[in-house]
């Protein structure tokens, strides 16, 4: 799996729970941000990524 599907991957399996904090879970809301943590961290290991491969 490349950087790109993991990122997407991360972001659709918090949907579930991105519905129940906007009900007002707080847990929910807890690994909401967990995982965009995780999703921003991917998209900045992509933007490496996509900087090497520029100046190879």
């Amino acid at each position: 799996m490349d950087q790109l599907d993991k990122m997407i991957q991360l972001a659709e399996s918090c949907r579930e729970d991105y519905n129940k904090a906007k009900g007002g879970n707080k847990a929910a809301g807890t690994r909401v941000r967990k995982i965009m943590q995780d999703v921003k961290n991917a998209a900045q290991d992509i933007r490496k990524e996509m900087l090497e491969s520029r100046d190879g």
